[in-house]
């Protein structure tokens, strides 16, 4: 039988890709998907959220509730993993990344949460829940600056990279 991708059947590479090509997969792969998974880990043990987010450079922001398990836990332990990952097809199409960092939460009124929230598109949230777009919301923000990301596709054996690569800030 022929196999249509007899690359993956070879051994796996173990080559590196250099920096700059490792942030452009990784930042491309955020800028192309809107939803995650947060692992947080409380009182209760570890909960796996999936997140509606918004990418600006290495960091995810995403608005939360106050009294949510998920913020909870992270006042608990701000310590978080994220998965990002795009529609898989088959083995080929595997692509996605885990990011290692500390949550930060922003109040409404913390000085560095308008340079983050440049980035949020909280017109698409707003209009879906029936909100006026003359006012912009107060809600808490989250953001996870990534410390470490493990990066894994497929696709990069073909061209003769390990699938696994590994970026630290």
């Amino acid at each position: 039988m022929p196999l249509t991708n007899p690359w993956l059947a070879e051994p796996t590479p173990t080559g590196k890709l250099d920096r700059e090509q490792l942030d452009e997969r990784i930042l491309n792969l955020l800028s192309s998907q809107n939803m995650c998974v947060l692992a947080t880990a409380g009182p209760d043990g570890p909960l796996a959220t999936p997140v509606r987010y918004y990418p600006l450079g290495f960091a995810v922001l995403f608005t939360a509730a106050r009294r949510s398990p998920k913020l909870r836990n992270i006042a608990a332990d701000p310590r978080v993993s994220v998965g990002v990952f795009a529609p898989l097809v088959g083995a080929a199409s595997s692509r996605g990344a885990q990011l290692f960092g500390t949550a930060r939460v922003l109040d409404p009124d913390h000085p560095d949460r308008a340079h983050y929230w440049e980035a949020f598109r909280w017109e698409n949230e707003h209009a879906e829940r029936g909100r006026p777009l003359s006012e912009p919301p107060r809600d808490t923000l989250v953001v996870i600056e990534a410390d470490r990301i493990v990066y894994t596709e497929h696709w990069l054996s073909r061209e003769g990279f390990a699938p696994r690569q590994f970026w630290r800030r």
